[in-house]
């Protein structure tokens, strides 16, 4: 950057980091952003997309807040208990004459049920935009699961297993979608003085990318890691009653991107917060995540699919799930600790 001068707007590092990406995570196109709210923003300007979209009140905000910004009508459904993703038996419920897509979330790295999504999205006629923030080298099958959809759409935010600070980016199949997801993230520019679209400032900055080259190299060492931080909590939690989590899927590569239980008050005879708030008084920071859920926001509360009697898994799990501490560098040793605190429940 110091000998070329050039510090944003598709430099050396940009270029670079593009074309690793797309052999590392085995897609064709990836346009990179300043980050994964302004790639969602993005996408749905790419696919046009307006009306009413079908999507998960269990993510973070910036799903739902990027349909608002467009304009677009979000239409919540309720999720499946084993993944906390979209559930696809509720999908063609909420279908109307406006709806113009479908925006599912690959909740904890977990693939939604890709195939069924497509079935449907096929038969009237819907894109699919996938958040796929959650899912770095996830694969289904040895299939990366960001060729799923027609756009997937990624975060590279400090919290997230690969990180660029901040930073995003949209997976696309097809050049032409490729020049225009560009076009969109540079102001509209498809030339020096021709624009062609309403775009926006999105681009991500050399020095993003030059970090993201970096953390490439690193980031099979800090998934396997993070696997092993995973089994151990599984296996130190098993017997605990009252405490439940997720298990890998069949035939499914996971990145381990968090690690929720869920705590029934009934069994294990105290709630999730009372847990959460214990577990700081041990200097152990969780996150209540995703709480509360989108629907239940002042924005998007008054929608009619926010009620939450259409919502009742979304409605548990938002108050039952715990996300405990995984990153490559905790130590078993911690982990140990943890769990020890939970089996005696001293917090």
């Amino acid at each position: 950057m110091r000998d070329s001068k050039w510090l944003t707007n598709n430099g050396k590092y940009h270029r670079a980091l593009e074309q690793a990406l797309c052999e590392y995570l085995g897609v064709k196109y990836i346009s990179l952003f300043s980050n994964g709210t302004l790639a969602l923003l993005t996408a749905l300007q790419v696919l046009r997309i307006t009306g009413e979209v079908i999507t998960t009140p269990y993510s973070f905000v910036a799903t739902t807040h990027s349909l608002w910004w467009n304009n677009i009508k979000p239409v919540f459904v309720d999720i499946e208990e084993h993944t906390c993703n979209l559930n696809p038996e509720k999908i063609e419920a909420a279908i109307t004459p406006q709806t113009t897509a479908i925006l599912p979330v690959h909740v904890y790295g977990n693939p939604c049920a890709v195939q069924q999504i497509k079935e449907i999205a096929d038969t009237y006629g819907l894109k699919v935009i996938y958040d796929a923030c959650h899912t770095f080298g996830v694969t289904i099958s040895g299939v990366p699961v960001l060729n799923f959809g027609d756009l997937s759409v990624m975060s590279f935010h400090a919290t997230k297993v690969y990180n660029t600070f901040e930073g995003g980016a949209i997976v696309c199949h097809d050049e032409a979608t490729k020049k225009r997801i560009d076009f969109l993230k540079n102001f509209g520019f498809a030339s020096e003085t021709r624009v062609v679209a309403p775009g926006i400032n999105a681009k991500m900055n050399e020095f993003q990318a030059a970090l993201g080259l970096l953390q490439l190299k690193y980031v099979d060492q800090a998934i396997a890691k993070r696997r092993a931080i995973a089994e151990a909590y599984r296996a130190q939690l098993a017997d605990i009653v009252g405490i439940r989590f997720l298990q890998d899927l069949p035939g499914v590569k996971h990145c381990y991107p968090y690690f929720p239980i869920w705590v029934d008050k009934e069994k294990y005879d105290a709630s999730r917060d009372e847990l959460y708030e214990g577990l700081k008084r041990h200097n152990i920071f969780c996150r209540r995540y995703f709480y509360p859920l989108i629907s239940q926001f002042p924005t998007y509360q008054g929608l009619e699919s926010a009620h939450p009697g259409k919502l009742p898994v979304a409605e548990e799990a938002t108050e039952q799930v715990l996300c405990l501490p995984i990153y490559p560098d905790l130590e078993l040793e911690v982990v140990r600790r943890i769990c020890a605190l939970l089996a005696l429940r001293r917090f």
